[in-house]
């Protein structure tokens, strides 16, 4: 009986040794994707997507549409505050770009 025991810890050693990577990898996502600095609206790529902190800034732009912004676009990421065009980044919620585009 006690081979059996010590048969079950060496079975479930291996099988917790082998799932601490992959929590590992899910926790350090995590921790990565709260920790994005914000987007500096003077970088190129935001100047290129005519990018502003605030959406009514972009109201005299001919893509704009009163309503939009980042937190109603498909690439903004709630977790976050993350957009898919902007992966290094967080952008403000009631920010804008000329790539909005309406959440399915």
């Amino acid at each position: 009986m006690a081979n059996q025991s010590r048969r079950k810890f060496m079975r479930h050693s291996l099988l917790g040794m082998a799932a601490l990577p992959l929590g590992m990898g899910i926790l350090s996502q995590r921790a990565f994707a709260q920790s994005l600095p914000p987007l500096d609206p003077t970088t190129p790529q935001a100047k290129g997507l005519n990018y502003v902190k605030v959406a009514e800034e972009a109201a005299g732009h001919p893509a704009y549409a009163a309503g939009e912004h980042c937190a109603s676009c498909m690439f903004f990421l709630e977790a976050n505050n993350g957009c898919s065009l902007f992966p290094q980044n967080s952008v403000e919620s009631n920010g804008w770009c000329q790539t909005w585009v309406q959440k399915a």
